[in-house]
């Protein structure tokens, strides 16, 4: 993914043609107690957006933490909950502090719009809004969110692999976990790593060994099929995969397909006892569902213990001849 021109940033082109997101066109949430307001927003931005609309901060705040967008346009005064409120609350939140927010307001008064950058606002527009200028806005803060990721991605990149590495993969799955136990949705993680891979690289070197886990590192990623999906190198020869809202069933199925397709790839491993080509072998573990493993309530259940499962089904894997998976 390569960060936008900006110097196209205030001609025509459309919004989704400047930023490119793993879901397609950028995600916006409009948060307003009037329908009327939200109706003339979504009128603007319909066609370049996938658009979000809620009409309390409560609801805004659960929508932020299931399914985070790329930017909030929030309304200032609301019944319950107004959005200086919310935007505090987005803040406190690492899983969504990093959504740019946008305060829309009939009030034109310095005192609120400053308590407004101080709660964490990226700016404000006033009521009524005119399309030209609030459009052109959402662009700039959506660019600068767009590189801001991209900097911070670079931080959580493996060097050698080019996929994420294990920081990037403790927070992420710590965010995940969360996200699942409060959602009571499934979560599974296959942890893998590369047969016999010391020989391979005793025998070929350690320049194809690095050749070795590139290749095997890209074939995991474009087996993935979801954009929630995640691949991280784990360390070493080691790669696990995060899952959301996949069960053991379905995550047994991925980790059989990932296995074959790096059996594909037909990489020569003249020194491995599975075969004449590079493998892998798979362990499997999942949250919830009839099948979980660990079961929740265990002393095994956990974030930990999911890995430490997952764990224990890859040493099975091995154990049974390797370039298999294994799981519940």
């Amino acid at each position: 993914m390569q960060p936008p021109d900006l110097t196209m940033l205030y001609n025509d082109t459309p919004i989704a043609g400047l930023l490119e997101t793993p879901h397609g066109k950028p995600r916006l949430l409009l948060v307003d107690d009037q329908p009327i307001n939200i109706q003339v927003m979504h009128q603007i931005f319909a066609a370049d957006f996938q658009v979000f609309m809620a009409t309390s901060g409560a609801q805004a705040l659960a929508i932020c933490r299931d399914n985070p967008p790329d930017l909030v346009l929030l309304d200032v005064v609301m019944p319950e909950m107004d959005g200086f409120e919310v935007c505090s609350l987005l803040q406190a939140d690492e899983a969504t502090r990093n959504i740019p927010v946008i305060f829309v307001t009939a009030h034109d008064d310095a005192a609120q719009e400053t308590r407004g950058l101080e709660v964490g606002a990226v700016d404000f527009i006033a009521k009524p809004v005119n399309p030209a200028v609030v459009r052109a806005r959402v662009k700039t803060h959506l660019t600068l969110k767009f590189q801001s990721d991209m900097m911070r991605k670079l931080v959580f990149l493996d060097g050698l692999t080019g996929v994420y590495n294990r920081r990037y993969f403790d927070q992420q799955f710590a965010l995940e976990w969360a996200r699942a136990a409060r959602n009571d949705s499934p979560l599974s993680v296959i942890l893998l790593d590369v047969d016999f891979f010391k020989r391979y690289n005793d025998h070929y070197g350690h320049q194809a060994g690095d050749d070795c886990l590139k290749q095997v590192a890209r074939t995991l990623q474009a087996t993935l099929r979801r954009p929630a999906d995640l691949v991280a190198r784990y360390g070493g020869e080691e790669f696990i995969c995060i899952l959301p809202d996949t069960g053991v069933d379905d995550a047994m199925l991925m980790a059989q397909q990932l296995e074959q397709r790096v059996r594909a790839k037909q990489i020569p491993h003249e020194k491995s006892d599975v075969g004449p080509f590079v493998t892998i072998s798979l362990g499997v573990a999942a949250r919830s569902g009839p099948q979980a493993y660990p079961k929740p309530g265990t002393a095994a259940d956990g974030s930990n213990g999911l890995i430490a499962l997952a764990d224990a089904r890859l040493y099975q894997a091995k154990g049974r001849g390797r370039g298999q998976a294994c799981g519940g």
